[in-house]
């Protein structure tokens, strides 16, 4: 992905960013306070240190909701230029990342509206027959996870959790991937992508059920298939 060389070549393409004033109450509980710092003061190298922190991650978020490499790689563009542009209106009331997510989840969702995916995006209804209303999974049975450190599962044990993830319903996929892949809080969720706590855990309890589910299938059909004895 080349977005680093993307983002330079557009910010090259328009005239030097007016300088702007800094932010004059430090961001002490801010990790980005520095990178903050250095945006807005348009120091040469900001740009690089932006993408550098956050390029992988909001490819991640992005790929995530919108299912498309090309648009991923996109949005990763789009919203990292457009966190420089707007550098001057982050005021610090909320984590700089964030805020960095909010507007890379608005780039994603506008890019899926665009391609107009909806119409076959799974909803929550379609997968919740496999759970009781307690949202215990009607097929419980042993414990299977400690067979998860089996050498002969774990090659392929990425993928499928990969589909798994791919599975689940956008809005669950997008705060399943900020909580459990990014380790965001529930509240630095809440405030990137503007949902209720209490949503928040509901969907990523939800989308470890489903992907337990998931898992459980496959572990359960592997070992079905009798073992060759060499």
């Amino acid at each position: 992905m080349e977005s680093h060389d993307l983002v330079m070549e557009r910010r090259g393409q328009e005239s030097a960013l007016a300088d702007v004033p800094l932010i004059r109450r430090r961001l002490t509980v801010d990790r980005d306070a520095d990178l903050v710092e250095r945006l807005c003061r348009n120091e040469p190298g900001a740009t690089e240190a932006l993408v550098a922190v956050y390029g992988d991650r909001v490819y991640r978020l992005a790929i995530g909701i919108t299912g498309n490499r090309s648009d991923a790689e996109e949005v990763v563009q789009d919203a990292l230029w457009a966190t420089i542009r707007k550098i001057d209106t982050f005021r610090g009331t909320a984590a700089f990342g964030s805020w960095v997510y909010r507007i890379s989840a608005n780039a994603a969702y506008k890019k899926r509206r665009a391609r107009r995916v909806e119409r076959n995006e799974m909803s929550w209804d379609d997968l919740r027959p496999s759970f009781e209303e307690t949202g215990a999974h009607l097929h419980s049975g042993s414990d299977w996870s400690p067979r998860l450190k089996d050498p002969v599962l774990q090659a392929e044990l990425q993928s499928v959790l990969c589909a798994a993830i791919g599975q689940l319903p956008v809005d669950h996929r997008a705060i399943f991937l900020l909580h459990d892949v990014e380790g965001l809080s529930n509240r630095e969720i809440a405030a990137a992508l503007r949902v209720k706590v209490d949503t928040i855990k509901s969907r990523v309890h939800r989308a470890r059920l489903f992907l337990r589910c998931r898992l459980a299938v496959y572990v359960g059909s592997a070992e079905a298939i009798p073992r060759l004895k060499l």
